[in-house]
């Protein structure tokens, strides 16, 4: 079986370390997904205006070469206990499939074809998407659902600690996405050092930054490629 990437996505996360955990999270993430010339027809995409949200089907990007692992160590549990492959959502699968939720802000059709613009995402810039499919409440949604060893409720977010002068070198339409990234602590889940000195890679800067007693601090904010 041969399966064809349909297109990429845009985003503003650079690097993995960094990227919202699950899709949804960061609601305020915006992508663009961008056709290849063979799927581009506007017949494909009629109907799909009428709904809210898509599943996105996309390439995990495997370090190590694409090997796959039936036991891996999830951060969410300190990243010291082992749970199985398929109990997880880790990276390290018996094929690179990724699968995340997002809401449709806009679909625009241009002289490079189609073009969706969604919110929500948690997929690194460019990576290759296989396959849209709507999400469907009354099927997808499920109220009784049990969350297993990740338990049913959100993390604790950070106070963050932003100091404008360094904050409003971001364009202003991103600066409440950057806050919010931070605000759901991008450090492995098991990392818990105040002396570390963290980065994460956003919008075109390398963000700075420590934690310590549940406040995150950003140090500074680097042009990514800068001297």
């Amino acid at each position: 079986m041969e399966i064809k990437a349909i297109g990429y996505i845009k985003t503003d996360f650079p690097e993995k370390f960094g990227i919202p955990r699950q899709s949804g999270l960061l609601s305020e993430a915006e992508g663009k997904i961008y056709f290849y010339p063979e799927f581009r027809n506007p017949d494909a995409f009629k109907g799909l205006e009428g709904f809210s949200h898509i599943w996105l089907l996309w390439n995990f990007d495997i370090p190590g070469g694409g090997k796959w692992a039936a036991s891996v160590k999830p951060p969410k549990l300190g990243g010291n206990t082992a749970m199985g492959v398929f109990a997880t959502r880790s990276p390290f699968r018996p094929n690179p499939i990724g699968l995340s939720s997002v809401r449709i802000k806009d679909i625009a059709f241009t002289d490079e074809g189609p073009v969706i613009t969604v919110l929500g995402a948690d997929l690194k810039d460019n990576t290759l998407i296989y396959d849209i499919k709507p999400y469907l409440k009354y099927t997808d949604s499920h109220e009784d659902a049990l969350g297993g060893f990740t338990g049913n409720s959100s993390a604790k977010e950070l106070e963050v600690v932003f100091p404008e002068e360094i904050l409003n070198v971001f364009p202003a339409e991103k600066r409440q996405t950057a806050l919010k990234l931070l605000s759901l602590d991008p450090r492995p889940g098991y990392h818990d050092d105040p002396e570390r000195i963290y980065g994460v890679s956003f919008c075109g800067y390398d963000i700075h930054f420590m934690v310590s007693d549940g406040v995150l601090t950003v140090i500074d904010a680097k042009k990514l490629g800068g001297a």
